[in-house]
């Protein structure tokens, strides 16, 4: 009997292989095919449902109330969301280049490039600022779609076939493990999930020698939306590109290396035309502090690496999570056996998948990968592009049709790999569910879509292998989801409550800016409090978060996180005076949801000064603060120990304690990741406010009566008690450091006893306690305000300001020396401040009347102009209308065997 010919309503046309198709060439069925043009939207719907279902059923946001906000998605990129969203409505205290808001004053554009660049991030803009969460949660789920949508596509110029069955294996893709893991946390890094196909449709035209000006463009599409995670996908399709250069048939080497120069100038030209993403951050990135240390010495074992292609677990230590689903694993297993691929194929792509998985855990590859930097935080961020690496090589064995015995030959191989992983600690409960309950479905709906012979037998094996893999990947997504959420450390931050609401409307209705600083700290709902909620305080977490801001900040007094990746608002009086902050808010401590506004004695934010002393030696806290303020206004004592473990000098002139006999567990440290790390609510201590029972040391002192006494000792992780109050350090080497504190109120007697009760061993400064005048507070911040300008307006990236006459000596303003800035005094030239205790200083000269100062971001003008150099370069080309080579590239298809059929599976 003749095999029964396709009829119209056929969804399903995986290959026909009856001829060799040379590259431009497409099948005249699957053009017109149904399945084949809505296959991408299959796939962005299936992905997208799965992940919506996986959610409702966790009852996470937006479907239920556990909150998405964890880690540096609530510390980061919801309160970045509502930045865009002020930036977007005209309400934004700065604007692109520059945010007034943060860190007292910090550069923007670097953040904007780097975590607000994902074409879904500005869909923000249309929704209430209160519900900046669910545009959030709307740039992971349209990237999970597009991304699973595009490599839908690309898998069809990979190799022709079936559009739905592309689409099934595309899901593995945009729920792979690196998503429900790495990527879903991290909106910004989502975009590498769309630029990965992206890039390879583009490398598939340079094969084909056409499109070059729109593959330039998929190019600099990708780069723009994430630099970061493009160049990984660019990267990984170079080495795809090389693999199909390889092992294509028939072709001459003057081919291949055309094709190869055709890519290199694309993808040369795509990245240029974003070139202002790149050298703006990059620029931003050399300024910035520097990271914490980290090292790659403990790589996982193989095993782990192999247990991570199981789906379904989330692993206990850090590995590369590169799961892509239980069909698409079963496949990739299948691939080798597959004997209608060619042997060099097999070869070459199994090659790079193995070398793609070995370079993750060798530190000169993990260097390639993450842009010569070690990534702080998740040290595997690249894993997405060998998940899709392994989606292309499962698509190459499905369109070959393998047959029943290499179906079971992959099917043994993953029952091995799952018996031998079965100790691992990634591998649960739901990865078995998900093995017997997925893999044999999918074993069963691959062998009976092979043998079929009708469009109704078809169908039902498509419909049972779709839902198999809607039901596997929702189940995988909440598995994942279900065990993280179970881990402490994966708690949500506060974002937008009722409490984060209120706290917003009492910093507005405070607002004086620029005549001072509205200051949201020193308590935190988020790490960029003043992002979230308003405000113009010093808490930034950033990437990018200015050396010169996190030192000079440090310098003054305030704390940081992660070695000053995180920047603190200052505590104490003297540290807020400098800084204009006029008010600020602090939690009431019988409940800690509310928030009571505080008046403080705000400086001008610029103030005019005939001299500007110079630092003389080594100074401490308390010196330098008075050097900035320009007036004396602290007591500094000697400090003396008088009860509890005697201490031991040290070389530098402080103290070393001995460890506690009393002390708390844990080595201190906390970082922007510890919602307690701020430590400090006052309780009530013994007499004097000792309260520390026999542990710890006491220090004496004697300040003035009715002076406020303050402690700073910035590495110091215990409890610090007296004069009736008692706050907790949290300092941990040079990663978290402590900001000065006030301790309370000196007695009559004028005696000041201090408690330090330290975890471990710990150091103290010689001086760690001054006592603080508030008459001569304020009596200097009361001649800075005679001397301060008449008006002073900062809007966007400038600072305007008009002098009272006068003026002479320099022009002080409170704000981070970051490079960047040019100033001009009577509209003279532009040139750049310098810097008094790391704040920017303008010399006025005699009889200044205006100041001006503008930000322009470094980097920017270079990138502008390779940027336009690029522009007109693809102009250039597009207008020529270049020819498109006559050669056409025959790609591997495998003749026709004794047993190949013309039927479709």
């Amino acid at each position: 009997m003749a095999p029964t010919p396709p009829t119209p309503q056929e969804a399903v046309r995986p290959l026909e292989v009856a001829r060799p198709l040379p590259v431009g060439e497409r099948p005249a069925a699957a053009e017109a095919s149904p399945g084949q043009r809505t296959a991408p939207w299959l796939a962005a719907a299936l992905s997208m449902g799965a992940y919506c279902l996986a959610l409702t059923l966790y009852g996470s946001y937006p479907f239920g109330p556990h909150s998405r906000a964890v880690n540096d998605l609530g510390n980061q990129f919801v309160p970045f969301h509502a930045r865009l969203w002020d930036l977007l409505h005209g309400t934004a205290g700065g604007d692109l280049f520059f945010n007034w808001s943060s860190g007292y004053g910090v550069p923007f554009l670097a953040d904007f490039f780097t975590y607000l660049m994902n074409p879904f991030s500005w869909l923000v803009g249309l929704f209430p600022r209160a519900l900046a969460d669910l545009p959030v949660f709307l740039v992971t789920l349209f990237s999970i779609g597009l991304g699973a949508a595009l490599m839908t596509v690309f898998l069809g110029r990979l190799r022709p076939g079936s559009g739905v069955l592309r689409a099934l294996l595309s899901v593995g893709y945009g729920l792979c493990a690196w998503v429900l893991n790495d990527g879903s946390a991290d909106p910004m890094w989502m975009w590498g999930l769309v630029a990965l196909p992206l890039t390879g449709i583009a490398a598939d035209w340079c094969l084909r020698r056409t499109r070059w000006v729109a593959g330039t463009l998929l190019v600099a599409l990708a780069w723009a939306g994430n630099f970061y995670t493009a160049a990984m996908a660019t990267l990984a399709m170079a080495l795809v590109l090389v693999v199909r250069l390889l092992t294509a048939a028939a072709m001459p080497w003057r081919a291949r290396l055309r094709a190869l120069a055709r890519a290199a100038s694309m993808a040369l030209t795509g990245i240029l035309l974003a070139a202002p993403v790149l050298t703006v951050t990059l620029a931003a990135s050399r300024a910035a502090q520097p990271a914490p240390a980290v090292s790659y010495d403990d790589r996982p074992p193989p095993l782990d690496q192999w247990a991570q292609l199981l789906p379904g677990g989330h692993p206990g230590a850090p590995v590369p999570n590169i799961s892509i689903g239980v069909l698409g694993l079963l496949l990739v297993a299948v691939f080798p056996f597959v004997r209608a691929v060619p042997l060099r194929v097999r070869v070459g792509w199994c090659v790079l998948a193995a070398g793609v998985a070995a370079s993750f855990v060798q530190e000169p590859t993990v260097l390639l990968w993450h842009g010569f930097a070690l990534p702080n935080g998740s040290p595997y961020r690249a894993a997405f592009v060998l998940s899709g690496i392994l989606v292309m090589i499962s698509w190459l064995a499905l369109a070959h049709r393998p047959r029943l015995g290499e179906l079971a030959a992959g099917g043994a191989a993953v029952a091995l790999l799952a018996w031998l992983s079965r100790d691992q600690g990634a591998i649960g409960t739901d990865t078995w569910i998900l093995m017997a309950g997925g893999g044999v479905p999918a074993l069963l709906g691959l062998a009976a879509l092979g043998r079929s012979r009708t469009p109704r037998t078809r169908a039902a094996a498509l419909a049972a292998l779709t839902g198999t893999v809607l039901l596997g990947s929702a189940y995988t997504a909440l598995s994942v989801t279900a065990a993280r959420g179970a881990i402490a450390w994966f708690q949500p931050k506060i974002t937008f409550t009722g409490a984060s609401l209120a706290a917003r409307d009492g910093l507005l209705a405070r607002a004086d800016w620029p005549r001072s600083r509205t200051d949201p700290g020193p308590h935190e709902f988020a790490n960029n409090d003043p992002l979230l909620i308003g405000g113009e305080g010093g808490s930034y977490y950033s990437s990018f978060a200015p050396a010169v801001t996190a030192r000079t900040l440090r310098g003054l007094g305030a704390g940081w996180y992660m070695r000053g990746r995180h920047t603190l608002s200052f505590e104490d009086p003297v540290g807020r005076a400098l800084m204009g902050v006029g008010s600020y808010l602090s939690p009431v401590p019988e409940d800690r949801t509310l928030f009571t506004p505080h008046p403080a004695r705000p400086a001008p934010l610029l103030t005019v000064r005939d001299t500007l002393p110079r630092a003389a030696g080594k100074e401490t806290v308390f010196a330098r603060q008075e050097r900035v303020l320009g007036a004396a206004v602290y007591e500094v004592p000697a400090l003396r120990p008088t009860a509890g473990e005697a201490p031991l000098r040290d070389r530098d002139g402080g103290w070393l304690l001995p460890g506690a006999r009393r002390a708390g567990t844990g080595a201190g440290g906390g970082g922007p990741k510890d919602t307690g790390a701020k430590g400090g609510g006052a309780n009530s201590g013994g007499p004097n406010g000792d309260g520390a029972g026999g542990a710890g040391t006491t220090f004496t002192a004697r300040c003035t009566p009715g002076s406020t006494a303050l402690w700073y000792a910035p590495w110091f992780s215990g409890e610090v008690s007296g004069l009736g109050l008692r706050t907790t350090g949290t300092g941990s080497g040079d990663v978290t450091a402590n900001p000065l504190r006030v301790l309370g109120r000196v007695p009559a007697d004028g005696t000041v006893a201090v408690r330090f009760t330290g975890r471990g061993r710990q150091h103290l400064p010689e001086q760690a306690i001054g006592c603080l005048s508030g008459r001569r507070l304020t009596a200097a911040v009361h001649a800075l305000r005679a001397r301060g300008p008449v008006e002073l307006a900062a809007t966007g990236h400038r600072l305007t300001a008009r002098l009272r006459p006068g003026s002479k000596g320099s022009a002080v303003l409170a704000l981070p020396a970051v490079p960047g800035w040019g100033c001009s005094v009577d509209d003279g030239p532009l040139h750049a401040p310098y810097a008094f205790g790391g704040l920017l200083a303008v010399p006025l000269g005699p009889g200044a009347t205006r100041l001006s100062c503008s930000y322009l971001p470094p980097g920017l003008h270079t990138g502008l102009a390779a940027s336009g150099a690029a522009a007109l370069a693809l102009a250039g080309v597009a207008a020529s209308g270049t020819p498109r080579g006559r050669w056409h590239l025959r790609l591997t298809t495998p003749r026709r065997t004794h047993h190949d059929k013309p039927t479709d599976l």
